[in-house]
């Protein structure tokens, strides 16, 4: 094994620039499709501690009738807080978040909007609630970026709002702008208003009500609630989860592309190496090799390709690498419409298992593309190879 190796080193270099074309070509396919999957797993891993940060926390609570893609149930869907949980809310682990369909009125505009009570003091998400903690003649209140865009309003503007009670009757009442706040989180931002949890249940008659329960950890076992449901945080990511999944089935077919225009380099290379050195193959056989040895060296020198193009990576590809994790990929376009959990700037993320899994893809690929026509080796006559004539 050790000569088969030595000889495929030496005929390698010996091809010179063909040779180097192919390790060039193949290097560049393991870099981009290692960048590839790391911007993959960055967006993975940002998105989910954005939507901790922000909207999810460890898990939540749902009421039962609770439903975010159906707003005509959503003042029917609260109750009293469980007593299970009471304690967990009075040290801070746990935050009960109450939400009723509301308007504003912007510059005489309507906008209909959720508004979400929450706690000042609360720190299970990430949001700016101290901003709540004013003493104001109106409503404290603070909205996402994407409201405050939308609706043209700014920190310390006033606006009016509307909701209705749990008798149904509406009312409404001044709100002032204490804090805007920026997320990657759509959800947390669009059509959301925010105010302290205990006026909410003053408007709206519900005191000690909640419609989410939200957590903060997620690895704590939880027990089944009566007319609650338990929402993990895998279920509260799931959707992010299988978009992702989407996006990388969608990648594979650039892989595969990058792929098949390397592998296709060295197919024809290999090709036209056991065209070209038919009295060599010949001269190994008469001096004692057989056939399997003689396709197993053609083999390895094909399969080498794949390891001086790792190398090669390593040599310009690392630096690259390490610079994206560092200043990341700022995307083209505009990303808060997109309506998903995404940064304007994704920093990709690399493990060990990932250089790892791509090395040994490039190889095993590059091998059996190598083992393909070396097969032909062993329909040969020795006679007629050292005269340089094929069957």
């Amino acid at each position: 094994m050790k000569l088969a190796i030595r000889l495929a080193f030496r005929n390698l270099i010996g091809a010179g620039l063909r040779t180097w074309l192919n390790v060039i070509v193949l290097s560049f396919a393991f870099v981009v499709i290692l960048w590839l999957q790391g911007v993959m797993k960055g967006w993975d891993l940002q998105a989910k501690n954005d939507m901790m940060d922000y909207e999810t926390g460890g898990g939540q609570y749902w009421h039962e009738m609770y439903d975010p893609y159906d707003p005509l149930i959503l003042e029917e869907s609260h109750a009293p807080v469980p007593e299970q949980l009471k304690e967990e809310i009075e040290s801070g682990e746990t935050e009960p978040v109450l939400m009723t369909l509301g308007s504003i009125f912007p510059q005489g505009r309507m906008r209909s909007v959720t508004i979400k009570g929450i706690r000042p003091g609360q720190d299970v998400l990430k949001l700016p609630t101290e901003s709540l903690d004013t003493a104001l003649h109106t409503i404290p209140a603070f909205i996402g970026a994407m409201t405050a865009q939308s609706a043209g309003l700014e920190e310390g503007d006033n606006v009016i709002l509307r909701w209705r009670d749990a008798k149904g009757t509406f009312d409404a009442a001044e709100i002032t702008i204490t804090a805007v706040f920026y997320s990657n989180v759509p959800s947390a931002e669009a059509s959301q208003v925010y105010i302290p949890l205990e006026k909410l249940e003053e408007m709206t008659g519900l005191h000690g009500h909640a419609t989410v329960l939200i957590f903060r950890d997620s690895e704590k076992e939880r027990p089944e609630i009566e007319g609650w449901r338990l929402k993990k945080l895998d279920d509260l990511t799931a959707r992010m989860d299988e978009m992702l999944q989407t996006k990388t089935i969608g990648q594979s077919f650039l892989y595969g592309i990058l792929l098949l225009l390397a592998m296709l380099a060295i197919f024809d290379t290999q090709v036209l190496s056991i065209f070209r050195r038919q009295k060599e193959i010949g001269t190994y056989i008469a001096l004692g090799y057989t056939r399997k040895e003689v396709v197993g060296l053609f083999t390895v020198e094909g399969t080498m390709h794949a390891v001086l193009a790792f190398a090669a990576a390593m040599v310009y590809g690392l630096p690259f690498l390490i610079w994206q994790s560092n200043v990341g990929w700022t995307m083209p376009m505009d990303v808060s419409q997109f309506g998903m959990a995404i940064a304007q700037t994704l920093y990709p993320a690399f493990s060990i298992g990932m250089v790892v899994t791509t090395v040994l893809l490039l190889i095993i690929t590059t091998a059996m593309v190598s083992w393909l026509p070396s097969r032909k080796i062993a329909k040969m006559n020795p006679t007629e190879a050292l005269r340089g004539k094929l069957q």
